[in-house]
C-alpha cells in the first residue's frame, strides 16, 4: 500500500495555489470541528492504527502475501506517480526496501459502523530499485472497510508535506460569489457528485459548495489540513473556469460510501491527483474527505 513512497512520492476540491493562503482555517494535525451527527464505527482508532502499521511492517519484512491479504480486491492507491490497483501495487512493492517508519498525528474519521478513514503523517527510510526515496514526511489517508467480518484496506492516498511559502504573485484575491442558487442534489454516483462540485466552483456558488460538505469535512493538502470553513474559503481564491478533469475512477466502499479519484489540470499548474470520499447520511450524500496530490514529472 505504500508504494507511493517508493516511487518518489493538490488542488481539491481546491486549486494548488489556494492552499498556500496563510489565513485559511487550518484544522491542526487532523483536528476537525465537531460534527452535528457523528457516525460511529464498530472498530476503535487504536485497532485501526494497529492494522495500518501492520501493512508497513509487512512491506519492511517483504511479506508480500500478508500485505496482499490486508487489501480489498478492488483496492486503489493514489500517489504523485499515478494510481495503482491491488495487482500492480503488490508487484511493484517487491522492489521496495523500507525501514524505520515513524508515525504521528493519527486521526480517525468514521464513515459508518463498517468503514473508517484513518489519517496520519509518516516518515520512512528506504530505497526503490536501489535508489533512495524521499523520507517525507507524508500526509497519508487510508480507508478501511469491514467485508464479511474482515477489515480490509480499500483506498490509500498520500501527499508529500510542503510548507514552502508560495512565490510572489501566486495568491489570488477572493473571487466574488455568484448568485446563490439551490445546490444540485448529490447521489450515490461519486463521479457525478464531484462534477457537480466543480460546477459550483465555476459558477462561484460557494454556498452550493458548502452544502455538499459534511460538518466534519477534512481536506488534506501538501501545506496543511483544512476544516470545512477553510475549504469553503479557499475555493474563492482560484478561477476554475478552465479546469480540465480527466482519468475518473471510483470504488464503492460499502452501501453508504464511495471514493472517486481523478486528475485536474489548470493553466500554468502541474497536474493534480484528487480524491473525495462521499457518504450517505440521513438520506443525503455529502463529502467527508478530500485529498490533493501534485504529480511529479
Amino acid at each position: 500500500m505504500k508504494k507511493l513512497l517508493a516511487l518518489f512520492s493538490s488542488l481539491l476540491l481546491l486549486a494548488a495555489c489556494s492552499k498556500q493562503e496563510t489565513n485559511r482555517n487550518v484544522a491542526g494535525p487532523y483536528t476537525t470541528k465537531p460534527a452535528e451527527t457523528k457516525p460511529t464505527a464498530s472498530i476503535s482508532q487504536a485497532e485501526i492504527e494497529v492494522r495500518e502499521k501492520a501493512t508497513w511492517e509487512a512491506l519492511e519484512r517483504k511479506n508480500f502475501g500478508s500485505f496482499a491479504d490486508m487489501l480489498a480486491a478492488d483496492y486503489l492507491e493514489v500517489g504523485d506517480d499515478g494510481i495503482f490497483d491491488k495487482t500492480s501495487l503488490v508487484n511493484s512493492v517487491k522492489d521496495l526496501d523500507t525501514s524505520d517508519a515513524t508515525f504521528a498525528d493519527w486521526k480517525m474519521l468514521p464513515i459508518d459502523k463498517d468503514a473508517v478513514v484513518i489519517m496520519y503523517q509518516v516518515t520512512i527510510k528506504g530505497t526503490f530499485k536501489g535508489q533512495p526515496i524521499p523520507p517525507g514526511p507524508y500526509r497519508a489517508t487510508s480507508t478501511w472497510v469491514n467485508r464479511d467480518g474482515k477489515w480490509l484496506a480499500v483506498f490509500y492516498q498520500q501527499t508529500a508535506v510542503n510548507t514552502t511559502p508560495p512565490p510572489p504573485g501566486t495568491i489570488q484575491p477572493p473571487k466574488a460569489a455568484g448568485p446563490s442558487a439551490k445546490p444540485a442534489e448529490a447521489g450515490p454516483d461519486p463521479i457525478a457528485n464531484e462534477k457537480a462540485v466543480w460546477d459550483a466552483f465555476r459558477s462561484r456558488n460557494y454556498d452550493a459548495f458548502a452544502a455538499f460538505l459534511a460538518p466534519e469535512f477534512v481536506e488534506v493538502e501538501p501545506d496543511a489540513v483544512y476544516d470545512k470553513a477553510g475549504s469553503v474559503k479557499g475555493v474563492s481564491m482560484f478561477d476554475a473556469s478552465k479546469a480540465e478533469l480527466s482519468d475518473w475512477k471510483s470504488v464503492k466502499i460499502d452501501n453508504d460510501a464511495s471514493v472517486v479519484t481523478y486528475v485536474v489540470k489548470l493553466p500554468g499548474q502541474p497536474r493534480q491527483r484528487h480524491s473525495s470520499i462521499w457518504i450517505e447520511r440521513n438520506g443525503k450524500w455529502i463529502a467527508l474527505l478530500h485529498q490533493g496530490t501534485p504529480e511529479k514529472k
